[in-house]
Formats: C-alpha cells, sequence, structure tokens
C-alpha cells in the first residue's frame, strides 16, 4: 500500500484544474498535458458538494484494479478526508482472464466525517470489463454511477460470462447512471507517441480511469505521478506511458460532455497531528518495530509466506537498521522454531502466519508454554478450513488461538479492532510476552491486513516503555550458608508469576529448560504428581493474572437494554450499525473486547447489566460459545461466514429488531 502523510485539516487542492484549450477533446486526451500557467477559458462544470461517496474498482486481476484504489487512496489521505477500503481479490497468482471467479475489487469509502466501515454499497462502479459488471452490478444501488469501458465488451467476452447481449445495449442497465467509456481505445491513442504493443499500451487503461475518477472527485494526480516516477524510474517508456495516461484521464474528464458534474468532499474534522493512510500489516509491523524498541531488545522473526500475513514478513525485513532480523523458513514448523530459539537467546521473537500455519505450529506453542519464554504468534485469519478462502476474510481462528494445543496450554490472546489499531494490539502484545514470559496470540484477519485508514503517528514518547528484566545473578541461597548462590530458572516473580529470563552465556546463570516437566523453582525433570498439578495450575494463574483494562461501556444514554458485543474487526461495522440505531431512535449500548484471554475482570459484570446482548461474529458463535461457558449468560449470536465484512445496515436491522424484542 502507498501511504500518503498529511496534517488534518489542510486540504490539498487537485494541482491540475485546468486543461489546455485550442484542441478538441481526443487531442487533449492524447496529448495529456497539464500546464497550469498555459491553462485558460475552459467552460466551467457544475461542481457539487457531497458529504460521502463509495468508489468501487473492478476488473481482471491483472487489470491494476488494487493499483488504482491504492494510488487513489493516497490522494484522498493526502486530501484529508476520512477513508476506509475493502481490497477483494481472487487467490490464484493468474487468475482466469474474464472471467466471474477472476474478478478484483478495490473498494474506498471516503467522507468529509468520521467513518467506520468501507461503505455497504458502491455509489460509483468502475467496471473495465463484463465479468467485473456482472460480478458487482447486484452490489450497486438503483441511482449509482456505472462507468464502463466498452472496449471490453465484444461477443467472445459477453459469452464467457453468461451475456446473451451487451447490457449496454438493451434497458437492463436503465436503473443506473451509465457512462460508457471507451478506457482501452482512449488509452491507446493517448500512447500512439510511444510506439508500444497494443498490449502494452492497454495495460495503462487502469491509469486513464484512475485520472478521471481523480477528476470527478477532485482529487490530485500529483502524488501518482510522483509515484510512477519512482516506481519505473529505470523504464522510461512505462513510466511516461502511464504518466501521460493518467493525465489523459484527467483531461477527458474536464472536457467530455459525458461527466458534465465534478463532486467536492472536504476534509474531515479531526485532532491536529500528522496523519498517513494506513493497513493493518504494515502498522502491525511499525508496532513491532516500536516495541523492540521500546523494550530494547532485538527483533527476530521466523516466518514461512502465507496469504494474508505475509506482507509482514515483506514489510520487516526492511528494517534491519532497527535491530530487525527476518528469516524465510522452509516452513511454519521451522519458523515458529526458530523464532522460540531467538527468544531463549534473549531477543523478541515473533511468528507470523494464517489458520493453516497456526495447526502446523501447535507443538511449538505448547513447548514454548513449557519453556515459559516470550514468543508472539501472530495469526492474520483468513476464510477456512484447510486452505479455505486464502484472500478472504473470517474470524474462525479463536477457539483455535484458545485450545489448539495439547495439555494445558493456556495462551493471552490480543484482538486488533482496525487497521491502524494493529499498531497499538501489536505493542500490547508484546508487552504481555515480555512481562508475564509467555507466548501471546495476537488476530487479526484478511479484511483488517489489507483494508487501510487513517493513522495518527504517534508521539514515539508516547509508547509504553517495556521492561525485560533480565535476570543478571543468581537468585536463590540454600540453608546452607557456605554453599554458592545458585540460579533457578524457575523461580517466579511473585506479582507476575513470571520465571527469571536469563541471557545464554551470562556467567553464573547457566541453566537448561525444555518441554519436559520441571520441577518448581529449581527447574530439574520432574514427573511427580503433585508438582506437575501445580506447575499447571501456576502456568494458567500466570495468564489468569494479566493485566488488562476493564471494559469501558459506549451507552450514552444509560437506560439502554441492549447490549452489542463484539470482537476484532467486527468493530467498525458494528459501531456504524449502533450509530445507525440510534439515529432511528434506539438506546444501544455497546463493547468491544481487545483482550480474549484472560477477558477483563468487569465482563461478567457488563453482561448481567443488560437485558439481552448481541454478538456478531465472523465465525458460527466462537467467543459466544466462550462467554456463555464462562458466565452463563445467554448470548444472542448473529454469525456470517462470507469471506466479507459485515454490512452496516445488515446489523443496524438486526440491532433494532432485537431491541423492539424487549
Amino acid at each position: 500500500m502507498e501511504s500518503a502523510t498529511a496534517v488534518r485539516g489542510w486540504a490539498q487542492g487537485p494541482g491540475q484544474t485546468k486543461a489546455v484549450s485550442g484542441h478538441t477533446t481526443s487531442e487533449r486526451a492524447r496529448d495529456g498535458a497539464i500546464d497550469q500557467e498555459a491553462s485558460h477559458a475552459v467552460t466551467a462544470k457544475q461542481v457539487r458538494e457531497l458529504d460521502r461517496v463509495v468508489i468501487r474498482f473492478a476488473g481482471d486481476s491483472g487489470d491494476g484494479m488494487q493499483l488504482t484504489g491504492d494510488r487513489f487512496t493516497a490522494e484522498t489521505a493526502s486530501f484529508g478526508n476520512d477513508l476506509s477500503t475493502l481490497p477483494n481479490f481472487p487467490a490464484e497468482i493468474r487468475a482466469p482472464a474474464g472471467t466471474l471467479p477472476g474478478v478484483s475489487s478495490f473498494q474506498l469509502h471516503f467522507a468529509d466525517h468520521d467513518i467506520l466501515t468501507p461503505g455497504d454499497a458502491p455509489d460509483v462502479l468502475v467496471a473495465m470489463n463484463p465479468a467485473a459488471l456482472k460480478a458487482n452490478l447486484a452490489d450497486l444501488p438503483k441511482g449509482a454511477t456505472l462507468i464502463v469501458d466498452t472496449a471490453e465488451f465484444t461477443p467472445r467476452a459477453l459469452k464467457k460470462v453468461g451475456y446473451a447481449a451487451s447490457p449496454l445495449d438493451d434497458s437492463s442497465l436503465s436503473a443506473y447512471k451509465v457512462h460508457a467509456v471507451d478506457l482501452t481505445g482512449m488509452t491507446m491513442k493517448a500512447l500512439e507517441p510511444f510506439n508500444l504493443s497494443r498490449k502494452e499500451a492497454s495495460r495503462s487503461k487502469n491509469m486513464f480511469a484512475l485520472g478521471l475518477l481523480s477528476w470527478m472527485y477532485g482529487r490530485s494526480i500529483d502524488g501518482t505521478v510522483t509515484f510512477l516516477q519512482t516506481k519505473f524510474a529505470t523504464k522510461a517508456a512505462i513510466r511516461e506511458a502511464n504518466i501521460t495516461a493518467v493525465k489523459a484521464g484527467w483531461n477527458y474528464g474536464e472536457t467530455t460532455e459525458d461527466f458534465a458534474v465534478s463532486y467536492e468532499i472536504k476534509p474531515a474534522p479531526m485532532a491536529a497531528g500528522r496523519y498517513r493512510n494506513i493497513t493493518g500489516n504494515l502498522a502491525l509491523s511499525y508496532g513491532l518495530v516500536a516495541a523492540s524498541q521500546q523494550s530494547k531488545l532485538p527483533l527476530f522473526l521466523g516466518s514461512y509466506p502465507i496469504t494474508p500475513a505475509s506482507d509482514i514478513l515483506h514489510e520487516m525485513s526492511k528494517h534491519k537498521r532497527f535491530g530487525v532480523r527476518t528469516f524465510q523458513a522452509e516452513d511454519e514448523i521451522a519458523g515458529i522454531g526458530a523464532a522460540l530459539g531467538a527468544a531463549f537467546g534473549g531477543a523478541l521473537g515473533v511468528t507470523t502466519t494464517s489458520g493453516p500455519g497456526v495447526a502446523l505450529k501447535s507443538e511449538t506453542i505448547g513447548l514454548a508454554v513449557a519453556l515459559e519464554l516470550p514468543l508472539l504468534i501472530v495469526d492474520v485469519q483468513r476464510g477456512g478450513p484447510s486452505t479455505g478462502l486464502p484472500t478472504k476474510t473470517e474470524q474462525s481462528d479463536l477457539l483455535q488461538a484458545m485450545f489448539g494445543r495439547n495439555g494445558e496450554a493456556p495462551v493471552p490472546i490480543v484482538a486488533a479492532a482496525s487497521p491502524a489499531d494493529c499498531f497499538d494490539a501489536a505493542i500490547e502484545a508484546v508487552r504481555i510476552a515480555v512481562t508475564f514470559r509467555t507466548p501471546v496470540f495476537l488476530l487479526s484477519d484478511g479484511y483488517l491486513a489489507n483494508g487501510s485508514e487513517p493513522w495518527s503517528i504517534p508521539d514515539v514518547s508516547s509508547l509504553p516503555v517495556i521492561e525485560p528484566d533480565f535476570a543478571t545473578e543468581p537468585n536463590h541461597v540454600s540453608d546452607d550458608e557456605t554453599a554458592p548462590a545458585e540460579f533457578w530458572p524457575y523461580l517466579r516473580d511473585p506479582e507476575t508469576l513470571a520465571r527469571p529470563w536469563a541471557v545464554p552465556g551470562t556467567a553464573g546463570l547457566e541453566h537448561r529448560i525444555g518441554g519436559i516437566e520441571k520441577a518448581d523453582g529449581i527447574g530439574t525433570i520432574s514427573y511427580d504428581p503433585a508438582n506437575h498439578d501445580h506447575m499447571v495450575r501456576t502456568r494458567q494463574a500466570k495468564v489468569d493474572n494479566v493485566d488488562v483494562p476493564d471494559l469501558e461501556v459506549d451507552d450514552p444514554t444509560g437506560d439502554a437494554r441492549l447490549l452489542v458485543l463484539g470482537w476484532g474487526s467486527t468493530f467498525g461495522p458494528i459501531g456504524a450499525g449502533v450509530r445507525r440505531a440510534r439515529r432511528a431512535g434506539h438506546s444501544v449500548a455497546q463493547v468491544h473486547l481487545r483482550h480474549l484471554n484472560p477477558l477483563p475482570a468487569n465482563t461478567g459484570e457488563v453482561l448481567r447489566r443488560y437485558d439481552r446482548v448481541l454478538l456478531p461474529e465472523m465465525n458460527l458463535g466462537q467467543l459466544a460459545l466462550l462467554l456463555r461457558a464462562r458466565y452463563l449468560v445467554d448470548i444472542i449470536s448473529y454469525n456470517q461466514v462470507r469471506g466479507l465484512p459485515f454490512k452496516a445496515e445488515e446489523l443496524a436491522d438486526v440491532i433494532m429488531k432485537e431491541d423492539e424484542q424487549l
């Protein structure tokens, strides 16, 4: 994800507001040049102000829809709008072109006010071919704007997706504002001076579409031009072709009569500060680096690439200057084994994966529980089981994180709530791991990993200090005054129940640890039944003892009878649904869990305070199962496993129906 930095309240103007006059529309598109000093009298078009808009770019996986969406998002972040994105793409490396399964899309919701989701439905759909149109048309509300590339609506392409005739030639699209635009043809015309092949030239049509949409919504293309200059610095022809295409698209929007109106969405009022657009995977990576710096521990990431967690490995490999070492292992087991070995050696050990990888890592996670070493397991959840839906989202690994090991092997669990929150969640997970000497699960998911939102860049001085408190001297003195002091590796801190962390090679602290049960304190191998019972209960007590803040309930009126509870990435959709219900006159309370093990101390009291508790989850009720068992409180589950996040309108309807039944 290409990022943008902005100061809230400062609005960057489009920068390209006039086209060179004295040419025909096709000539302007071909020339693609924007010279503001030479710009003069061009017929003014109407500018309509909106408070929000949802745009979806859709096409084949090879059409560059993710790049187009990324660039539009970056310029929108720079402009100062609040935003939320939803990339959606197939798992295949070369998805079948022109087919419904091969469609890739990128949805962006941006507004002049605080928003929580990427939007339920697009106000504007850019469809690069018939497959993109058919795959997304059902999501398009009546009256929405539809921009289609007419060049791709060939008989063969139409037949491939089941169209008997082109929908552009009948009345099937009459409910929408249709703009049939020859995006491919105009792109190729604009790029004639570069002597590119038809195939090479047509690849830039996404940049033409980006330029057109940028004009429609007052987005600058300056950042995109700079991005292209950098990305293709050594490929002059490709660089200039793409720059020309994006400028040609801008010029086409300004000069064509087909688009008589452009739109303005003003910057969103937010607290002053420095902001950037950030994805969940990037925020999580920065959080890990920050936690490493705040704990003064070198960071070791042992990982095997797996969608949708791979970007964390890619990003972390860039930060060697911060003491980060990355190891791309041959498999999932080797990745976590190396990370656990690094933790034994005094480093911050991290491994990243998704659900299938967690299954392979489970034995080593159990070993980390027995060794009582800090280890962070990042699980970016995806649709399952097995290979399932690698590029889609789900919350179905909670029970796996909770219980997916042999024996009694409790592990703290932290869940991020939004893309930007992945930064803070990573720091919190590391704090728990280091302070309590335990492996910790950090749960993200595909929606958070690939989605993005503005992130207020924190002041480093505001970040918590994480103290590893390494053992530096022997910690046990025997009753025999003549005997030297010894180091006992399982002699615990009375407050945290954490055992000492001794860096190998520290004089006088030589010790051995392993997976076979150890005697309390001294750490020798023990098969004593009473000792095993004691150690099992102590490890559980250590996790139960993790300090987590109490739940803070959002209940503005104080008289709500319905509580809407959530965890992880349902935060945005639930929040948006609750807002809609409140605007409709319903008194509804909301609370969101970050710590799933241990649960906040007041969780039971909060649940019992309300007549009804509604819990939406992107699984079949995993947290509901845990809460019912723990607190004996009825939980109303609302579940889906569609590989997509909840829609705010859907949750609002459910919330209002539940409230009306009270």
